[in-house]
């Protein structure tokens, strides 16, 4: 199985973590976004969308998008709960991962901590990543405060969905030391067998 991926990626790491817990080889395919190789026209004729995660698997099948990745690799798995409802819990967190979390935490963090000159580029919008930031993570310290994981009893894809980027907030200017439930979930998610973080590289 081909990873086409960007190291600090937050949605390439959800997906290399995804599968390490579960022992599945990777080979890794760096692509660089900020160069544009992802809008090659070899890559754009495998992924459309011109974005990575893409996994390419043995017969040549091409997925893309990493909560469908991640969905695809767990199914069968401790990863993926086998209770109905806690299977839709776990969709309902990685949509709110997309939708409400994601937009604004790994886009402050991009221009934050990764794109050269982004941190100037974007100053003007920082102050709105942030509050809508911050709303995530209020959700999410509400939602820790009762339970340990999101779905279910156990770990799932959804809590590697919102780790991905949540342990590495700091790096979009934000601050995690109010939130104690945020940071006991982390901690319970690192101590995982086979976590990896996100510089490793098999």
């Amino acid at each position: 199985m081909r990873l086409y991926q960007m190291q600090d990626s937050g949605n390439c790491y959800k997906v290399r973590l995804t599968a390490h817990m579960l022992g599945l080889p990777l080979e890794l395919v760096d692509i660089d976004i900020l160069k544009g190789e992802s809008r090659s026209e070899d890559f754009l004729r495998r992924n459309p969308n011109g974005r990575v995660p893409m996994v390419e698997f043995e017969d040549g099948r091409i997925l893309a998008e990493s909560n469908a990745i991640m969905f695809y690799l767990a199914e069968g798995t401790p990863l993926l709960p086998e209770d109905r409802f806690a299977r839709a819990q776990a969709l309902q967190w990685m949509f709110f991962e997309q939708y409400s979390h994601e937009p604004y935490i790994a886009v402050a963090r991009f221009w934050h901590s990764i794109k050269p000159g982004g941190r100037e580029e974007k100053k003007d919008r920082f102050p709105e990543w942030h509050e809508r930031g911050y709303q995530a993570l209020a959700v999410m310290e509400r939602h820790l405060s009762a339970r340990e994981w999101f779905a279910g009893d156990d770990c799932s894809i959804a809590d590697i969905a919102l780790y991905a980027y949540t342990h590495v907030a700091h790096e979009g200017g934000f601050d995690l030391s109010p939130y104690g439930a945020i940071k006991g979930w982390m901690a319970r998610l690192s101590a995982q067998p086979n976590h990896v973080p996100m510089d490793w590289r098999p």
